[in-house]
């Protein structure tokens, strides 16, 4: 007897599958499964956003000339690639340049500047996160996009210093957007 004959394929319970692939696919699935489907979805979206909601802080953090950094996520308004940034000329220090974020120009700061970081050109940057404060839009270049992460607020100590809000006990330094946009409404 070859190999062949003894690993019959079961060509009907193949059909079968097939056929409960496709109607799962276009929506047929059975009236319970797919009802007990979008409850047990329901269910997991509720109860991440309640955990996020209960202790958490959500921010998006990054890199600035090795170190981290972070803005809570309500106050981004777009993450953008910093090839489209043009540098501006007779510009502070801080003042990278500008970029184009949703058809708005929006002034991006050198957050290594700010905050007497050393680091190099704009070749190193790669992200720019457009935040908005009080109506008001402008970005910071950064470096490497870590990404969102859910900091626990109980966990969090507040900080008067600098352009901080938060550090958090990995070091994260949560930015303070009302006064990292300081020194633009200063003009200095």
């Amino acid at each position: 007897m070859s190999s062949r004959s003894r690993d019959a394929v079961d060509f009907g319970a193949v059909r079968e599958k097939l056929v409960q692939a496709e109607d799962v696919l276009a929506g047929n699935a059975a009236g319970e499964d797919r009802a007990r489907i979008l409850e047990e979805r329901a269910a997991a979206v509720a109860r991440t956003r309640e955990e996020a909601q209960v202790g958490g802080m959500p921010v998006l953090a990054f890199k600035i000339a090795g170190e981290r950094y972070a803005v809570e996520v309500g106050s981004v308004f777009q993450v953008v690639d910093a090839t489209g940034l043009t540098p501006l000329p007779a510009t502070p220090p801080w003042v990278l340049g500008a970029i184009l974020a949703r058809t708005r120009v929006v002034p991006v700061l050198d957050l290594r500047a700010l905050l007497g970081l050393e680091g190099g050109g704009i070749s190193d940057l790669s992200k720019v996160v457009v935040l908005e404060d009080a109506g008001e839009l402008f970005g910071v270049a950064v470096e490497d996009l870590e990404g969102r992460i859910d900091l626990e607020r109980e966990k969090l100590a507040s900080s008067s210093d600098g352009p901080f809000a938060w550090i958090a006990p990995d070091r994260l330094a949560v930015l303070d957007i009302p006064r990292l946009g300081a020194p633009m409404a200063r003009g200095n």
